[in-house]
């Protein structure tokens, strides 16, 4: 037997990690929340709502709102059948696919700017063809929705692949085994059960549309978008005229994260 003093200690006699944890953590959370509070105390707010109603303010955010609409409209209907695929696919090429998928979320927003650029740049054959057929793709709502599209679109396909794979695929075999083809499977079965996940990817998705700003920025100066509007504003005018911008982007992340939590889904799983 072991002497009594190499006995354990009691557990009341131990640092409690928890607590060390959390006190280190909340480091990390105070350094989130104080600049977002600075942000909002900084300016009265009679003169944020102000200047939120300029010209310029009013015309970047009704360019985001548009172009991060159709971006993410743009992703679903692309992105869904594609995420499907990778979720019922097996083997090497899932892998690649997926890869393939997320290397926009990886890259710098400014080399995705010089990669969409190199294909669709007015120099290019796209870019020339696009032009004289009047429907330009930099410096114009396209280049804008093309840009957000591709840093965007990734959100949908890695968030809906998940929300597939968390369906139990014996409700679709089961569906399947009395005649219903695959479309009228995922339609009745597959669908309604991973939209609470997909809806979660079409809201990050437009979140992340709507903060683009490198991308956007290489393929489309003009129209400015609202981060655009804000760089623009901090660099000739100084950091007050870049707040009411700002503002309207805070509220949309918040009210982003308000829908996923609604939602109760991480979109990332």
């Amino acid at each position: 037997m072991f002497p009594a003093k190499s006995r354990a200690r009691p557990i009341e006699g131990r640092l409690d990690w928890l607590s060390v944890a959390f006190v280190l953590g909340a480091v990390l959370l105070v350094y989130y929340l104080f600049p977002l509070v600075s942000l909002l105390v900084s300016q009265p707010p009679g003169a944020v709502i102000r200047r939120l109603s300029s010209p310029d303010v009013v015309a970047a955010a009704t360019t985001s709102l548009v172009a991060a609409t159709a971006s993410a409209a743009i992703a679903t209907a692309f992105g869904l059948p594609l995420a499907y695929w990778l979720a019922r696919a097996d083997g090497r090429i899932e892998t690649l696919v997926t890869a393939l998928v997320v290397l926009p979320l990886v890259l710098p927003p400014i080399v995705s700017g010089m990669v969409l650029l190199t294909v669709v740049g007015p120099e290019t054959l796209v870019g020339r063809l696009a032009a004289a057929n009047g429907l330009p793709l930099t410096r114009s709502l396209a280049g804008v929705v093309l840009a957000q599209t591709f840093v965007a679109s990734p959100f949908v396909v890695v968030t809906a692949k998940a929300a597939f794979e968390s369906v139990d695929r014996s409700l679709e075999y089961a569906s399947r085994s009395l005649g219903k083809s695959r479309l009228v499977t995922v339609r009745r079965v597959t669908l309604p059960l991973a939209w609470p996940g997909i809806l979660a990817g079409i809201t990050l998705a437009f979140a992340r549309s709507i903060g683009e700003f490198g991308a956007t920025i290489m393929l489309a100066y003009y129209p400015r978008t609202m981060p655009v509007q804000i760089w623009v504003s901090f660099t000739t005018l100084g950091l007050d005229r870049a707040f009411p911008t700002a503002v309207v982007l805070v509220a949309i992340a918040v009210a982003t994260l308000v829908v996923l939590n609604a939602l109760g889904r991480n979109p990332l799983e």
